[in-house]
């Protein structure tokens, strides 16, 4: 029996694999990817060994900066991310949360100062699955975090 690629190669761009299902269009919505001018493919609930049923976003001529990157752990710790370059990969990596994250999460404490005062969210990694803020210490769990609006 043969197998089919599901999905398309690139020449150059990014290919971000190990989405959990459930989690793609957060990914999706994050990464703006309806104002993208270049060829994105997306597969939805393919079958994965490790992970039962994942997604996977391709993505022609994107390449992430660290910030980015870090948004993108923040919703789908452990990604898998592949840089394509003239369609071999050339990097292949697993973006993990840093210890430290600022002006990337909101604080949930509507008292901290962050909330009401023009300067920049910072967080520390507590635990596996949760973030710390620097200025008043609360504790939001990833599955209930908020990012930082952007224009």
């Amino acid at each position: 029996m043969k197998k089919q690629l599901l999905v398309a190669a690139i020449e150059n761009g990014t290919v971000i694999d190990h989405i959990p299902a459930e989690k793609l269009f957060a990914v999706v919505n994050l990464l703006h990817l309806e104002s993208m001018k270049t060829a994105v493919t997306i597969g939805y609930n393919l079958q994965s060994e490790g992970m039962g049923t994942k997604s996977i976003i391709k993505m022609a001529d994107k390449f992430f900066t660290d910030e980015e990157l870090n948004q993108l752990a923040v919703i789908c710790p452990n990604l898998t991310l592949c840089i394509i370059r003239d369609y071999e990969i050339v990097e292949k990596r697993t973006v993990c949360l840093p210890d430290e994250l600022r002006g990337i999460v909101r604080c949930t404490n509507p008292k901290c100062i962050t909330n009401n005062e023009p300067m920049r969210t910072h967080f520390h990694l507590h635990g596996s699955n949760a973030l710390k803020c620097h200025y008043c210490n609360t504790v939001v769990s990833l599955d209930d975090v908020r990012l930082v609006e952007r224009p």
